[in-house]
């Protein structure tokens, strides 16, 4: 499918869920490519936020993005909205600290977004598929959210408030064209016992009756309900049926865990990605549901990485055989790393690496568990990115190059003797002063093995 964005802008006021501070919101399109990202324009100094999830600033209550002084808050029911209804990209304006809160769900996102329509654009839009099952456990909580591969997107949410009121809850959202009916009027709730706690704190200043479900867990007298009701500026509060308060009427049994995925689908979209599998999400959570991204936002890393490995046929003959290489970069055995040279441009190359039993240090590295050293696959990322450095000179034999940093480096898979590893550089920015940075990464197979960023400098030798 294409990515799309919205087709004009629009704008909508409230007040902050927290802050109880005026809020506007207000919608705009953006290219593509973009994703969604807000804009905080009541700062002296307009701030740009992208929403994804490493710029989550806090989790309690809501999610709250941010970088340097600037955050905004309760971003989730507006960004489940436009993953929903499958808004990619777009500029999100917020004039204040936090989103309206409106009535506490996501029907005004909704309906202005249909009401001003869709723009198909010129890319196509990223998909990511689970393919194996990934797991996240909050250790706290033990709150746990579990993703399976699956023909579509299917959302599963259980909840448990372990309450003689509000028991065991279940929700479900079998494909994305049923969340404006089935999910997005579903409000966030509260329990009376938080509410109270909350309103000491001074916090929820913009909560009202009108914008939240209220649920009184246990059994409250009419003095109670008379001092919270004062509180709350409320007269003749009373506990209706479900343990709901009688200042709203449940839209539906199972509204709370509605509104549960409503806030999961919000959470998830932060991996700025949208997501081919089926998601169970037991007791979810903002704190649960942001690590959880995490998680997929790392395999979507990986995915791309992948997307772009090299495709090795041994027999097609190379760019450059050892003789050829050894023609332009010094090392020798036992240190030469790279076999031959598959692929070479001006902003990247490939090398092949043959690992087999009889390397010499496979005598005193993990003896008895033969295990090709970490360290080396550096090396013969290393050496492999000279080629792509030396490549851009003339005389490549009269000059060398110096490896001065290595960033970023991870190790994800053993390689062992029969491996063939695939070995490719990538320039990350264009070589100045003999400066080269580049993105290395060694495959095996449909795995990444090790990855980093190298930084070299090429330098004319002495004779």
């Amino acid at each position: 499918m294409k990515q799309h964005t919205i087709k004009d802008s629009f704008s909508l006021e409230g007040f902050g869920l927290h802050t109880g501070a005026k809020c506007v919101i207000t919608f705009h399109p953006a290219p593509a490519n973009n994703g969604i990202k807000f804009s905080r324009t009541d700062l002296k100094e307009p701030a740009l936020i992208k929403a994804d999830v490493s710029k989550v600033f806090s989790t309690i209550r809501c999610t709250t993005i941010g970088k340097e002084d600037a955050t905004i808050s309760t971003i989730e029911h507006a960004l489940s909205a436009c993953y929903a209804l499958g808004v990619d990209n777009a500029l999100i304006e917020v004039e204040g600290p936090e989103v309206p809160i409106l009535d506490g769900s996501a029907t005004a996102f909704v309906s202005k977004l249909n009401e001003v329509g869709l723009l198909a654009q010129d890319e196509d839009q990223e998909v990511f598929e689970i393919t194996e099952t990934i797991t996240y456990t909050d250790p706290d909580s033990g709150a746990e959210i579990i993703a399976v591969p699956y023909d579509g997107f299917c959302l599963t949410v259980l909840l448990d408030f372990d309450s003689p009121v509000l028991g065991a809850q279940y929700a479900q959202l079998d494909k994305l064209s049923d969340f404006q009916e089935q999910i997005a009027p579903c409000r966030t709730f509260v329990f009376v016992k938080e509410l109270e706690a909350l309103l000491d704190q001074n916090l929820i200043k913009g909560g009202s009756l009108d914008n939240a479900i209220v649920i009184a867990d246990t059994s409250y007298s009419d003095k109670e309900l008379k001092s919270l009701g004062k509180k709350l500026g409320k007269k003749d509060l009373k506990v209706e049926k479900e343990g709901v308060l009688n200042t709203t009427n449940l839209r539906y049994p199972n509204e709370p865990a509605r509104h549960k995925l409503l806030d999961l689908i919000g959470d998830l979209s932060l991996t700025g990605t949208k997501i081919k599998g089926k998601i169970i999400a037991r007791k979810p959570g903002h704190k649960v549901n942001v690590a959880f991204a995490k998680e997929l936002k790392q395999k979507i890393s990986e995915h791309r990485k992948l997307r772009g490995k090299p495709i090795y046929d041994p027999t097609i003959d190379p760019i450059m055989d050892t003789e050829a290489i050894k023609g332009m970069i010094p090392h020798r055995y036992p240190f030469l790393l790279v076999d031959k040279i598959i692929e070479l441009s001006e902003s990247h190359v490939v090398g092949i690496k043959n690992i087999t039993f009889n390397e010499h240090y496979f005598q005193g590295h993990f003896p008895g568990n033969p295990v090709f050293p970490g360290v080396l696959q550096m090396e013969a990322l290393a050496q492999t990115g000279g080629i792509l450095a030396l490549s851009t000179v003339e005389e490549p034999e009269l000059w060398d190059t110096y490896f001065i940093k290595i960033d970023k480096c991870k190790f994800k898979n053993k390689v062992v003797p029969g491996d063939t590893l695939i070995l490719k550089m990538n320039l990350l920015a264009p070589i100045r002063r003999g400066i080269v940075q580049m993105q290395a990464i060694a495959y095996v197979g449909n795995k990444i093995v090790s990855e980093g960023e190298l930084t070299a400098q090429i330098i004319k030798r002495n004779k």
